[in-house]
């Protein structure tokens, strides 16, 4: 019916118009216009019978964008450093803790050789100091600018897996024992345990690294270098020699450790609750727990460097009218175990003995933990970034 209406109206116009080209036009254009405004009404009935359909898929395209933008939103944002991904988080603790590790040792090396020759229980008159500054410009001027830094080689060599293997223990395990002890929130308990067993690892790693270094590090050292050292000490001593003072170190360095990873975990709840990646308070945490936990371990420290030195004029004065007998220069041929140890620093220093060096060890822990942990933190965060950002180009590839 309406197409027989249209050629009607469209015969009719025709004879109306004649042969006037303009009122042909218009007339034509009339007609387009009512042609699309059919056309245009059929559409509409068209869309309308299948608008559940478009309207479905217009929601589900609204929920792909919702998504996709909350996709980009969270890999935009800044990574969550303390929750590293899985698979590589324990090759970052260890390249960070590695670099740590070395970072720490060879910046603080001249302080430490300070400490080792303080904490003598029998000095030569001429390696006498009254303090830190007094022994490294006696040292300098007496014995050459690079002496305060021989065995640093050892140290480097031992750092390195040492921290790696320490850092990667401590982080697994505390996160480990958190999640069992205190879900979701933090606990000093799992804090001090992964410290005492990283321990166990890294001083395995490190003691033979200390006894070569601490050797090199005293007054008059014997050993030309590293290699020298090593060899003599093989030749003359044995292999268990390297770790005499294993024991010892783990005396000191289990206590040392939880008390260390404690206070710094506390100093971070405190300064840092939110444990975002914060240079100053890694730093300040670092340095004031590495203080507290050197100050109360100072006794064992000079133990050990007792064991690991076995200091010649200690050993004279031992054998030559210290002990009951004349007998006594076979029987204190090498001081070996704490106890022994013990009993010789207290006969030849008393009380005072078990102190000595503390202002030294104190003045070395303190920047040498804040070192390590803004060491370690910057380059954990710095390793976590690379890897976010790594995955977020692999995402917006897909």
């Amino acid at each position: 019916m309406e197409a027989d209406g249209f050629v009607r109206r469209r015969r009719m116009t025709a004879e109306t118009t004649g042969n006037d080209p303009g009122v042909a036009g218009a007339s034509a254009g009339a007609e387009v216009r009512w042609l699309g405004g059919r056309f245009w009404g059929v559409s509409e009935t068209i869309v309308g019978s299948l608008s559940p359909r478009i309207g479905g898929e217009t929601e589900l395209q609204t929920v792909e964008c919702i998504r996709s933008a909350q996709d980009a939103q969270t890999e935009d944002s800044e990574p969550d450093y303390e929750g590293l991904p899985q698979g590589a988080s324990t090759s970052t603790h260890m390249l960070a803790g590695a670099v740590a590790g070395i970072m720490e040792h060879c910046l603080m090396f001249p302080i430490d050789c300070v400490k080792t020759r303080m904490q003598s229980l029998q000095p030569d008159p001429a390696a006498r100091y009254r303090n830190v500054m007094d022994a490294l410009r006696r040292i300098v001027a007496t014995e050459g600018v690079w002496r305060p830094m021989r065995g640093l080689n050892a140290t480097a060599i031992g750092a390195g897996p040492a921290h790696a293997l320490y850092f990667a223990c401590y982080e697994k395990l505390k996160k480990t024992l958190s999640d069992v002890i205190h879900p979701g929130a933090n606990s000093h308990l799992a804090n001090g345990t992964a410290g005492c067993v990283a321990t166990l690892l890294h001083d395995a790693v490190m003691n033979p690294a200390e006894v070569v270094k601490q050797r090199m590090q005293m007054y008059n050292s014997p050993y030309r270098g590293v290699l020298d050292c090593v060899r003599a000490v093989w030749q003359k001593e044995g292999p268990a020699a390297f770790y005499r003072s294993y024991t010892t170190q783990l005396t000191m360095n289990v206590p040392f450790q939880a008390l260390h990873f404690m206070t710094y975990e506390y100093l971070q709840e405190l300064l840092n609750p939110h444990r975002q990646y914060n240079p100053s308070s890694h730093m300040l945490s670092g340095a004031l727990a590495g203080a507290i936990a050197a100050a109360a371990t100072t006794p064992l420290d000079v133990c050990k460097t007792l064991l690991n030195t076995q200091e010649s004029l200690t050993l004279g004065s031992l054998s030559s009218g210290q002990g009951p007998g004349k007998g006594q220069g076979q029987a204190h041929r090498q001081i070996s175990g704490l106890a022994h140890a013990f009993r010789t620093v207290y006969r030849l220093g008393g009380l005072q003995g078990f102190f000595k060096g503390a202002q030294a060890r104190v003045i070395y822990q303190m920047p040498s933990t804040a070192i390590s942990w803004s060491v370690y933190e910057f380059f954990k965060y710095g390793l976590t970034k690379h890897q976010h950002n790594k995955r977020r180009a692999q995402h917006m590839e897909v």
